[in-house]
């Protein structure tokens, strides 16, 4: 079954907000994935509960959750929030993002995380995206670059994961940054 209420389309995938209804495949998909991203983002929590509390969260104008779905199918390939919107001077966000172990290596999200950028930099009106990764995330690390992300610097015990402070490199890509790169160039296909 095809969802028909993207927010923005690529060839391949698209996006649009989570929702309630996405609580069972989500949670398949984190319980596939646990081992993969266990080392990245620790152990998870996949209640009720705590769905409800991560969707609570995107009722605040400083967060935005989406996914990243095949355009065939609708199924969930990945997940991106923005974080931490600053409006004012700043217009800014901080970026979080999975991908499932079931579709890793295809470009899926960097095609969904490409359309994040776009619709950050376009609708929401953001100057400023950041991503904060850990320095042996290679795979994020190439996904940034891929999207013209540059790195800024480190950031010393930036987040507690797994039991310790885990250092961080702290990536960002501004509107303008984005202009500039391939990537965003071509205009995705708005709401289908």
């Amino acid at each position: 079954m095809a969802v028909t209420s993207y927010l923005l389309q690529g060839p391949r995938v698209a996006i649009r907000h989570v929702r309630r209804q996405d609580y069972d495949e989500l949670t398949v998909l984190a319980q596939e994935s646990a081992e993969m991203l266990r080392r990245w983002l620790g152990a998870r929590e996949n209640t009720v509960e705590a769905f409800e509390s991560y969707l609570a969260r995107f009722e605040q104008p400083t967060h935005e959750g989406f996914v990243i779905c095949l355009r065939s199918t609708g199924a969930i390939v990945g997940g991106i929030n923005i974080n931490n919107i600053v409006r004012g001077t700043l217009q800014s966000g901080t970026l979080g993002y999975t991908s499932y172990a079931s579709t890793t290596g295809r470009g899926y999200m960097t095609e969904g995380l490409g359309l994040v950028v776009q619709l950050a930099f376009g609708q929401l009106d953001l100057h400023r995206l950041e991503a904060n990764i850990q320095p042996n995330n290679t795979s994020s690390l190439n996904l940034v670059k891929r999207l013209g992300f540059q790195h800024e610097g480190s950031s010393t015990a930036f987040q507690y994961i797994n039991g310790a402070w885990r250092d961080h490199e702290r990536w960002a890509i501004t509107a303008e940054m984005a202009r500039g790169t391939a990537q965003f160039t071509n205009s995705p296909t708005p709401r289908g």
